[in-house]
């Protein structure tokens, strides 16, 4: 039997006959961009954040890009963000001409280390970005407590952690509602996920909102009047419908991969080699991120990938290690390099059998003998 690290068809297959006539709906009505779907998702998305406004936009970069440009920030303005991450907000800061600050992560998390954040402030810093990853939540009481302090923005990325709940100053709140905005992807593998691509922004301001609508419409509050320079970042009626279907399952969703990961630390608790992740508070495991010990990562994943279990290592390099950052190659982030040598993500998704993570684990418990 092969494991597969998600199963977008089995997903699907659960929400059928439902899934084939929302999209023939949308079909037949002729509608395709920024019509009623759009216009309900967001309304939906809203409560279900407990957040009053919602801009669906085209993904998860532009969704990061649009909420800067709404801060009205300059060029050469310092943004303090996580190196252990997938690029996106890096790039989107670089595509403004903002100079990204890069911080190293807490080992068990790995998330961005909030005392970190609060070493790397200067006066040029204007924002923090925080990436909740791999569904984990980071640590935003302790960075909300550094944004007052200095009077910095916080824009949320939450593509990995959608419907992750956390306390907050006393207050359980979903991420991506904690700061001032907060942006998500639809990508397919994501808690909610559309067929295609698709983001969100999430503000509490309905200042910042008008803000990110505009930019988002090329600029415009009307149309063909522009009023700066803006985007052309729109979510599909499609893709919206499909999220709206979707977003009805997401506790379940939810439930389902927490149920996988307690399943997966219980059978695995006696591997030395293999430390599972933490039940972290509100942790919604979008992956099953292990850190492999004694140097024998890639060996494991070979390991496996001949028993027919799939894997990925994310990230095999930080975001300060890329070409593309290569000024920042000497800047000392031990735990991100370290972390991004022995990391591996394991299956993990909503549809994920006991029968797979007996699989999985047969595989892992074999593999530990055959290296004693």
């Amino acid at each position: 039997m092969s494991v597969s690290m998600v199963d977008l068809q089995k997903v699907h297959a659960r929400l059928e006959p439902q899934l084939t006539e929302t999209i023939q709906k949308v079909v037949a009505g002729g509608v395709y961009i920024r019509g009623n779907e759009v216009k309900m998702l967001e309304e939906e998305i809203g409560r279900y954040l407990s957040v009053p406004y919602v801009r669906g936009c085209a993904n998860g970069t532009e969704a990061l890009t649009i909420a800067l440009m709404a801060l009205r920030l300059q060029p050469g303005d310092e943004v303090i963000t996580t190196t252990f991450s997938f690029i996106a907000a890096a790039e989107a800061c670089a595509l403004l001409g903002l100079t990204v600050v890069f911080a190293d992560i807490d080992p068990k998390t790995y998330n961005i280390d909030a005392k970190e954040v609060e070493r790397l402030v200067t006066p040029r810093t204007k924002a923090i970005i925080p990436v909740h990853l791999f569904g984990c939540p980071a640590d935003m009481d302790r960075i909300m407590e550094v944004s007052r302090r200095h009077k910095l923005y916080v824009i949320e990325d939450a593509a990995q952690a959608f419907g992750t709940e956390v306390t907050v100053g006393g207050e359980r709140k979903k991420v991506g509602t904690i700061g001032d905005i907060g942006c998500t992807s639809f990508f397919p593998t994501k808690n909610l996920g559309c067929m295609g691509d698709g983001g969100a922004i999430f503000t509490r301001s309905e200042e910042l909102h008008k803000r990110i609508c505009t930019i988002a419409s090329h600029g415009a509050e009307k149309k063909y009047h522009s009023t700066e320079v803006g985007l052309n970042s729109r979510l599909d009626e499609i893709q919206a419908a499909i999220l709206r279907l979707k977003l009805r399952h997401i506790d379940e969703y939810i439930s389902r991969r927490r149920g996988a990961a307690l399943k997966y630390r219980k059978a695995l608790a006696g591997n030395d080699f293999l430390v599972c992740p933490q039940m972290t508070d509100g942790h919604t495991f979008n992956q099953f991120t292990c850190r492999v010990n004694y140097g024998c990562r890639d060996d494991l994943r070979a390991y496996l990938t001949s028993r027919g279990i799939a894997t990925m290592i994310y990230f095999p390099e930080p975001i300060h290690r890329q070409p593309v950052f290569g000024k920042y190659n000497d800047v000392a982030l031990p735990e991100a390099d370290k972390a991004s040598k022995e990391v591996l993500s394991l299956p993990m998704h909503s549809e994920l059998t006991d029968e797979q993570i007996a699989e999985v684990v047969e595989a892992l418990n074999s593999w530990e003998i055959g290296k004693k």
